[in-house]
């Protein structure tokens, strides 16, 4: 995952103290009338399948970067829908000992155009899925996708 530049300028004062960033993930759809497909990435870092997810730069919308992130990672062209899920993450310590949470926002998002591929090398494949064939992923990965999908029209909140 590429570092944005306001981060690193926190670290370089703050050191590898956690940080609370807050963070996107876009579940886009595509309905091809018969089945409904939903656009999933593998991380280059873990190896996971993942909706698309990324970190909202300051000042910037959250429906914004969702979008953005799903240009820059997968160079498809996609619209927020509905605003799906707010929850936070668990403690993440990365490999050089920076520690962070992220508040992350779940959007449920409707395709508009491009062919999937990894743009921006986060990650290595982007493609689609049917939405009831996804791979495997995290319990959290599955629950933002889950949320999105679900067709309610309320936020899920985390408790």
């Amino acid at each position: 995952m590429a570092i944005p530049d306001f981060v690193l300028a926190l670290r370089e004062k703050i050191g590898t103290v956690p940080l609370w960033i807050s963070g996107v993930t876009a579940v886009v759809v595509r309905d091809s009338g018969e089945r409904r497909d939903v656009l999933m990435v593998r991380r280059a870092d873990t190896g996971a399948w993942t909706p698309v997810t990324g970190i909202i730069d300051p000042g910037e919308q959250p429906a914004v970067a969702a979008a953005r992130e799903v240009k820059e990672e997968a160079d498809v062209v996609a619209v927020p829908v509905r605003f799906s899920r707010l929850g936070v993450t668990d403690e993440i310590v990365y490999a050089n000992g920076d520690r962070a949470q992220y508040i992350d926002h779940t959007f449920l998002f409707e395709y508009v155009s491009g062919q999937p591929f990894p743009a921006d090398g986060e990650n290595t494949e982007a493609r689609w899925f049917p939405a009831d064939a996804l791979p495997e992923m995290s319990p959290d990965m599955a629950e933002r996708v889950d949320a999105a999908l679900s067709g309610e029209r309320e936020a899920r909140f985390d408790s």
